[in-house]
């Protein structure tokens, strides 16, 4: 399956406007305390726009000022969107996390593609955005509203 055929089962514009305007938490998993790291980096935007973020990486206890958690299923209260910066190899058993933790959305970051996690994630009722930048995007949708 490519992007372009995934494409179409990925939500609209529309559908990603309401999701991530009454997203309250993001589980970021991947996410390194290293400040010059990608996924650092959008996880501070993603504070700074007023989300709340939970880092999900065993490697780490805390970043951004907040407590991280090993798993997705360690964290302990409701996660609405799950962004992901890990290979694509890894992102089915996270696929399988989003859906046990009740996310409405699962992102894979920019180059992230795994058409098994779009299936688990579909199967379990999980919207996906596969391949692109939730940064870029909340951008591109902010500007496409003003």
């Amino acid at each position: 399956m490519t992007n372009d055929e995934l494409a179409p089962a990925m939500p609209s514009d529309q559908e990603l406007r309401s999701i991530l305007g009454e997203a309250k938490t993001i589980a970021v998993v991947g996410l390194s305390s290293k400040p010059h790291r990608d996924s650092h980096e959008v996880a501070e935007y993603l504070q700074h726009k007023g989300y709340r973020i939970i880092p999900v990486n065993p490697n780490e206890t805390e970043v951004l000022g907040e407590k991280a958690y090993p798993s997705l299923l360690d964290v302990p209260e409701k996660v609405d969107v799950v962004d992901v910066f890990r290979r694509a190899e890894y992102t089915p058993e996270i696929a399988e996390q989003a859906v046990k933790v009740g996310a409405r959305l699962l992102w894979l970051q920019d180059g992230i593609v795994n058409e098994d996690a779009w299936r688990i994630a579909q199967d379990g009722r999980v919207d996906v955005v596969m391949g692109v930048c939730i940064r870029r995007t909340k951008n591109r949708l902010e500007r496409e509203a003003s």
